[in-house]
């Protein structure tokens, strides 16, 4: 899962100093280590040109390097473990458990035998076998889609979905989280789940970057209709067997000769409490088990070309391909090449994937032009410092320590001023929702805050230590931070209206749309919470001042009718109310289980309950309206109360809106 899922769950983390360099000795801590024996690319970046300072990149430098840092940061980040293997030249110079795989039995992670959990680094072999497809002329690339499948995926506009547009994560796909975690086995079905949860395409095709799990799973299930194999075996057999990958797995638990292999998934270290294995829709996206040293078999496939003789996955010339930049969010930034994030740091030509499933961590990243590889995973979610901090971290150390580059500094423009208040605003990402549960999307929106020196903070984006970061204008509209090493850009239409921004501070999977008006954030927040402090008063009130005209026998001075019609609007307040309260809590019930509740599909026959109560809110809100209106044109009442019931009938108004326009009555479970 991305970044925009963490903010959206409320799980995204603050971030922390790891505090110390690589080169501070560890603390203490068990590591197992193993070093077994056993590119092609498209330079787009100038090498860096280490000096004599810089450290050899070898299996004992690599040895001081991460014994200084990984203990360091899983007692930092409150992690259980970690596990790490190096690639050079075709070689595996460094593979090393820390920590603990599982807290219970004390057992330290076996880079050889721990099977840990990639995640979304798993979509990496399933756009391989796409591509072994491509390469026997039973796939295209370009054609649509629906060539390949026994169901139909709804054209937009008169425009197909194609197999590059899904490797580059352009499909149009709006984002969908029901029934991705699934409560058992049972769930785990490629077909089933890809026909049952087709979310509906709400960009072009091609147009811009929405991540999508399901684009995935769907090129899953073509290459198993064409090859006529399912997906788990069709990978076992052309990718795991040749490489020598004996501990990799896309089974849904594990085959039982793997099982007591696992890694064990936790929150935090500090509270020890074992999570389950967590079953992934689609399975094809996320749901394979390896150890780092089949991981690091892999990663010296691809820097080799494919791989080399009846260990061979790819051919030299579809590797090439599959390492060539095929969309970029913006000019001068990062991208996507088919399949694999393609970015430039420290002088060094870099593809790979991120990989995050609630408990588990990872990150691949393969230095094409060095023929180096790295990966990392972490078996727990960890604190504000945990594993989405450290991996950032690693990764930065070790370019800083391997590659260098002097450090520079890109002059701010003189009027930046006037462009800093030009793209200050909210934005939200374009990958997410549209078609129900708008209201959590909601709070995945970012805001952009021009500085008084002419900076620009986006509150998305902190530095190690949590500070947030600035961003400085170096050229119309582009922005880069004060280490001078991220780029920020934003894209204006034609009129010079601000439509999105996209960063290399994050993967090239989606951009950040300008959003205006009454759907932004800051506006929502404001006037949802004065609507609301409105309604709760009237309904507190309701019942003091009952109480304290029968304390004081006294009565309404209204006739019958008019009377029940008071009575009426304040039983709409009730509904009202509960829809607030209602919703409130499934929040809360979400956030407070990490989200599994949605993941799995748990959350919805309360869903069903809320949007049948959403409706009547909907009437609720007619009947207090009236109310005001007839208040309003009663001579008899007076001036304050006329005041209370406008401002009752506005706050409602409000609350009628936000529930329509946040996919509070949608009665869809496609979200």
């Amino acid at each position: 899962m991305s970044r925009f899922a963490r903010r959206l769950m409320a799980l995204a983390l603050a971030c922390a100093a790891l505090g110390v360099h690589a080169q501070v000795p560890s603390l203490p801590a068990s590591a197992s280590s193993t070093a077994a024996p056993a590119a092609v690319a498209t330079p787009a970046a100038v090498p860096s040109t280490p000096d004599a300072s810089t450290p050899e990149l070898n299996a004992e430098d690599l040895s001081r390097f991460f014994d200084g840092l990984i203990p360091f940061a899983l007692e930092r980040g409150d992690l259980a473990g970690a596990v790490v293997s190096v690639v050079k030249d075709g070689d595996v110079l460094l593979a090393r458990g820390y920590g603990r795989a599982n807290l219970a039995t004390g057992q330290v992670p076996s880079p050889e035998s721990s099977l840990y959990r990639p995640g979304s680094i798993s979509k990496l072999f399933t756009w391989t076998a796409v591509m072994q497809q491509v390469e026997q002329g039973k796939l295209d690339l370009d054609a649509d889609v629906n060539r390949y499948l026994d169901f139909a995926i709804p054209p937009r506009d008169g425009k197909p979905v194609t197999l590059r547009q899904l490797m580059t994560h352009t499909g149009g796909f709006e984002d969908t989280a029901s029934g991705m975690f699934p409560a058992s086995a049972a769930g785990i079905n490629l077909e089933a789940y890809l026909k049952s949860h087709m979310p509906r395409r709400i960009y072009d095709a091609g147009m811009y970057p929405a991540y999508s799990n399901y684009g995935c799973g769907l090129a899953a299930y073509i290459v198993q209709r064409v090859s006529g194999e399912r997906f788990e075996s069709y990978v076992d057999r052309h990718i795991f067997r040749p490489l020598g990958m004996h501990r990799s797995t896309f089974l849904q638990p594990v085959p039982a000769d793997l099982e007591p292999l696992q890694a064990i998934g936790y929150k935090t270290a500090s509270d020890g409490v074992p999570k389950p294995f967590e079953m992934i829709n689609p399975a094809p996206a996320g749901g394979l088990s390896s150890t780092a040293m089949d991981m690091a078999r892999f990663m010296i496939a691809y820097l080799d070309g494919g791989g080399r003789g009846s260990a061979a996955i790819l051919r030299p010339e579809t590797v090439r391909l599959m390492h060539t930049r095929q969309h970029t969010n913006a000019p001068g930034l990062n991208g996507m090449d088919l399949g694999f994030y393609d970015e430039d740091r420290n002088g060094q030509r870099i593809v790979g994937h991120a990989g995050d499933l609630d408990y588990f961590h990872s990150d691949l990243h393969l230095l094409l032009d060095a023929h180096v590889g790295i990966f990392v995973s972490f078996n727990s979610l960890g604190n504000e410092a945990g594993a989405h901090v450290v991996r950032k971290e690693i990764l930065r150390r070790f370019l800083d320590r391997y590659y260098p580059q002097p450090a520079r500094h890109t002059a701010a423009l003189p009027d930046a001023a006037g462009d800093a208040a030009k793209v200050a605003g909210w934005y939200r990402s374009t990958r997410r929702n549209d078609s129900a549960l708008r209201l959590f999307y909601l709070l995945g929106q970012t805001s952009v805050s021009p500085q008084p020196d002419h900076t620009i903070v986006v509150d998305a984006f902190t530095d190690a230590a949590g500070a947030p970061l600035r961003w400085h204008e170096v050229a119309p509209l582009v922005y880069r931070d004060a280490g001078d090493t991220t780029s920020l850009r934003f894209v204006a239409d034609t009129d010079g209206s601000i439509r999105y921004f996209a960063t290399d501070e994050e993967v090239p999977v989606a951009v950040f749309q300008r959003i205006g008006g009454a759907g932004a954030l800051g506006s929502v927040l404001l006037w949802l919470s004065l609507s609301s402090l409105v309604v709760f008063a009237a309904w507190f009130a309701w019942p003091i001042g009952a109480w304290t005209r029968r304390h004081y026998r006294r009565s309404l001075p209204f006739a019958p009718r008019a009377a029940r019609f008071r009575l009426y609007s304040r039983l709409a307040i009730t509904v009202l109310a509960l829809e607030i309260v209602g919703w409130a809590a499934l929040l809360t019930y979400v956030l407070a289980n990490d989200a599994i509740p949605l993941l799995q599909g748990g959350i919805t026959p309360a869903l069903y309950v809320l949007y049948a109560w959403g409706l009547l809110a909907l009437l609720a809100v007619a009947v207090i309206v009236a109310h005001a209106v007839g208040t309003w044109r009663s001579p008899r009442r007076g001036r304050w109360v006329r005041l209370g019931e406008g401002l009752l009938a506005l706050g409602a108004l409000y609350l009628a809106w936000f529930i329509v326009a946040f996919g509070l009555v949608s009665f869809s479970t496609a979200y």
